[in-house]
């Protein structure tokens, strides 16, 4: 299943995207631009930096900034014909470069030319594939809602000196590191979120996902990942795509926080009591699943729903969820547990980009089964991430975030069936060698 650039950046037009940084920018700005031109959108691409001339043919029509107020009423008609349209200044440099336009435009651009994406790259590293920006940079409009940091993956290894990225006194500056010393997954990251770094001219509520360019290899995918792990645990980071521009596929992975969701609110009068809270090898079922929970390193939070025999379960639980969710209505059902443990979830955690539903009766899931279809949702962002036994459904089932809407008109006691119903035709299933993902404990006799 291939990521499209769109759904990798989760992008809901209208959008001002903002790229800063090394290592590809003009490339996304360009194919994003194409692809979503394919789609019927009308694009505006530009910069508040400098562009060469000769990249200016990758665009299949350019709109020349002479005065502002004629250049607004010209790209409305340019955009119904083109799909995408390039927005430069009239002002060229001697090395062969147009200068950028201002980000008062861009504003302008995004609320008045009816354009549903305005990409602009925001700053230069001098075709060098890792930079921290200097005190003149990034010029990021204040309508960006994405802003897009970027590092080539090919850095990694390379001395931190001026032959390989751009200011390296900078870079040292951010992250302690000594000029010389060879630049890391960490560094990477460290630079990617840091507000004087990558983060530096983030507006108030707009989105900050880092693209890892030139992925092209496994050893380079190796540290993408290693560097999208360090940027997940970094404050602000909404998630990271880990790519390569210029290969068939742009992006191979995007990596988000992900949490998972205990179902543990039910009475269970199949089992005849509270089974979340009966002994599994010296131990309640309950204690067993979250501890397996909170051993999966791919896991941000674990939240877990409470309903019947509440006080003993929470007595059970003690420090081992990060939030517990009281489902007041229990009885009326499985999917009111269902609906409380992912609010409670976004509420804690709104980044979040999927939830794993688990069932409190379910000892035999693991956190290397976890961290399967966090890995599995990485790589297809697909909505609906499910494990399968020889060709049979089991549990847990991951949800990404593009589906929490549909969760609200969840009834009755049947859970999260119908929206996985309603994706059938888009679930990336993970096929598994054991049967554990289809075992669970509804009697006594199954718990023996």
């Amino acid at each position: 299943m291939t990521i499209t650039l769109r759904r990798a950046l989760r992008l809901a037009p209208p959008e001002v995207i903002a790229l800063v940084g090394g290592g590809g920018k003009t490339a996304l700005m360009f194919r994003l631009a194409d692809a979503l031109a394919a789609d019927g959108l009308r694009v505006v691409t530009a910069m508040t930096t400098r562009l060469f001339v000769g990249q200016m043919a990758r665009a299949p029509a350019r709109l020349v900034v002479r005065d502002d107020n004629a250049l607004l009423a010209l790209l409305p008609e340019a955009l119904a014909e083109h799909g995408h349209v390039l927005v430069t200044s009239d002002i060229f440099t001697e090395d062969g470069k147009a200068q950028g336009v201002s980000p008062d435009l861009i504003d302008r651009i995004a609320a008045q030319a009816g354009a549903h994406v305005v990409i602009v790259e925001a700053d230069g590293s001098r075709r060098l594939p890792f930079k921290a920006p200097a005190a003149h940079e990034p010029v990021v409009p204040s309508a960006t809602t994405l802003l897009i940091p970027m590092a080539g993956l090919d850095v990694v290894g390379r001395p931190l000196t001026s032959e390989f990225v751009h200011r390296p006194e900078l870079i040292a500056a951010l992250t302690g590191a000594a000029e010389g010393d060879p630049v890391t997954p960490e560094m990477i990251a460290a630079v990617l979120a840091h507000p004087a770094g990558g983060a530096k001219g983030l507006p108030p509520g707009a989105r900050l996902i880092p693209f890892l360019n030139k992925a092209d290899d496994e050893s380079r995918l190796e540290h993408g990942r290693a560097a999208a792990r360090s940027l997940l645990s970094r404050a602000g980071v909404d998630s990271v795509a880990i790519g390569a521009l210029e290969g068939l596929a742009a992006v191979q992975e995007v990596w988000s926080h992900v949490s998972a969701v205990v179902l543990a609110a039910g009475s269970a009068s199949r089992f005849g009591g509270p089974k979340q809270l009966a002994p599994w090898r010296g131990r309640p079922l309950i204690a067993h699943v979250l501890e397996q929970a909170r051993a999966c390193p791919d896991l941000d939070a674990v939240v877990v729903t409470v309903g019947a025999e509440a006080a003993a379960v929470r007595a059970v639980i003690g420090d081992r969820a990060t939030v517990v969710a009281d489902v007041p209505d229990w009885a009326a059902g499985q999917s009111r547990s269902v609906r409380a443990g992912l609010a409670a979830l976004v509420a804690a955690q709104p980044s979040v980009g999927a939830a794993v539903f688990l069932l409190a009766d379910q000892p035999g899931v693991t956190p290397e089964l976890l961290s399967a279809l966090v890995q599995h949702h990485r790589e297809t962002l697909a909505p609906v991430v499910a494990p399968r036994h020889n060709g049979q459904r089991g549990n847990p089932v991951l949800f990404d975030r593009s589906t929490f809407g549909e969760f609200a008109s969840l009834a009755g006691d049947i859970g999260a069936r119908p929206i996985i119903r309603a994706h059938a035709d888009e679930i990336a299933w993970l096929d598994w060698p054991t049967p554990e993902v289809l075992l669970d404990i509804d009697t006594r006799a199954d718990l023996k």
